[in-house]
């Protein structure tokens, strides 16, 4: 019989895989096809046709039949490079009770858990099927799980309950905010910047919009929370922009400006709304360059798109792992994860998964070992449930 790899030798291989979201994840997927098909487990690909070198991985055990429980995580994870690192990255280093390397936390381990959880599933047989959907590209704006999502629909039976493995400390999260993102280029007019005012600086003009999400802050700031918003923290929707680059010398009017508008929207409020009243900002900003110079103008790309996550009412998945883990707290979270994705397609969806997301992304990165074996605890949990 072929061996039952522990979770953390699991952990330890698909740590060593450098699937940082720029490069391929493909060696891991072979992998991890390669370990369920030895113990008769059946996985399904698919490749991201615009990106060959990517692809998402998802299997099914048990019954053939509806209502499995989705365990969700994702095969990306954020460069290191000028993180100082004290071990190597790509390998797990035990060490103060904790598991140091690129993906620990988020979202390897997690990762790792639910492979065992599938295998022990499988190999001890359930009455209720159990279901893996590995993604990627989440580190760049979650735009890996929904073709993945759209793909599992008719090769696999239609699960029920997902529980996303993000690193919640174990605790049951039932929203999350959504998030949208726009990639902006302002295209200015060159002239010597002592008669500035017979062109159009990109960067000048590109600083209003950033000052429209200035005072759009300020105002959301200023009003009383919604019921659902007073959950989270900050309890309304941001406007952000963290980069932005362009200009070629002190003295010329900027030629270009790029930079990326992000909103993080809390539920209950349209996403479009957002969309809307940015896009107008800068329809109103580029008519007034246009009508210095015709040849200005403003483009606008959207690159994310990530529905937030709405507490259910009854939600299935809350309920299953509220009963495993014993939290009965509200947690909610201001990042997004894929969960609302999976939300939006018909599932009920928790974000559940050990960890500190504030050691997520760090140099360092790291998981204790006690909220791995609690998590490994809970998966145990789990297959004993789904048994029946």
């Amino acid at each position: 019989m072929p061996a039952h790899l522990p979770p953390l030798e699991i952990m330890t291989k698909l740590i060593s895989f450098p699937t940082v979201s720029r490069d391929t994840n493909l060696p891991l997927v072979d992998w991890v096809q390669d370990y369920l098909s030895v113990h008769g487990i059946e996985s399904h690909r698919w490749t991201d046709p615009d990106q060959p070198h990517k692809a998402a991985v998802f299997a099914h055990v048990g019954p053939e039949q509806d209502g499995a429980v989705v365990l969700s995580g994702h095969t990306d994870v954020v460069p290191v490079d000028g993180q100082p690192w004290d071990s190597d990255p790509f390998t797990v280093d035990e060490r103060d009770g904790k598991y140091f390397g690129r993906g620990t936390c988020d979202m390897k381990g997690f990762d790792a858990l639910a492979i065992w959880a599938l295998v022990e599933a499988h190999r001890t047989g359930v009455k209720r099927p159990m279901q893996l959907a590995l993604s990627f590209d989440e580190e760049i704006g979650c735009t890996g799980a929904p073709p993945m999502i759209e793909a599992m629909q008719p090769v696999l039976p239609k699960g029920s309950a997902v529980i996303v493995g993000e690193p919640s400390m174990m605790k049951a999260v039932t929203g999350h905010k959504g998030g949208q993102g726009y990639a902006t280029h302002v295209v200015g007019f060159e002239v010597h910047s002592s008669i500035m005012h017979t062109g159009v600086s990109a960067i000048m003009q590109g600083a209003r919009l950033i000052d429209w999400a200035n005072h759009r802050n300020a105002e959301n700031r200023a009003k009383p929370p919604g019921e659902i918003a007073a959950m989270f923290d900050p309890p309304f929707t941001t406007c952000h922009v963290g980069k932005i680059e362009g200009g070629t010398a002190h003295n010329i009017t900027a030629k270009d400006c790029r930079f990326a508008m992000d909103f993080r929207v809390v539920p209950g409020e349209n996403a479009s709304d957002w969309r809307d009243a940015y896009f107008a900002e800068v329809a109103r900003v580029e008519a007034e360059m246009q009508s210095v110079h015709p040849d200005t103008r403003i483009d606008l790309e959207q690159v994310f798109n990530v529905p937030g996550l709405v507490p259910e009412q009854n939600g299935e998945a809350e309920a299953l792992v509220r009963t495993l883990t014993g939290d009965n707290g509200t947690h909610v979270v201001s990042y997004g994860t894929e969960a609302g994705q999976f939300q939006a397609a018909g599932y009920s969806a928790v974000i559940c998964g050990p960890g500190d997301i504030a050691q997520a992304h760090q140099p360092n990165e790291y998981i204790t070992v006690a909220q791995f074996n609690a998590s490994h605890d809970f998966m145990r949990g789990l297959v004993e449930k789904l048994k029946g």
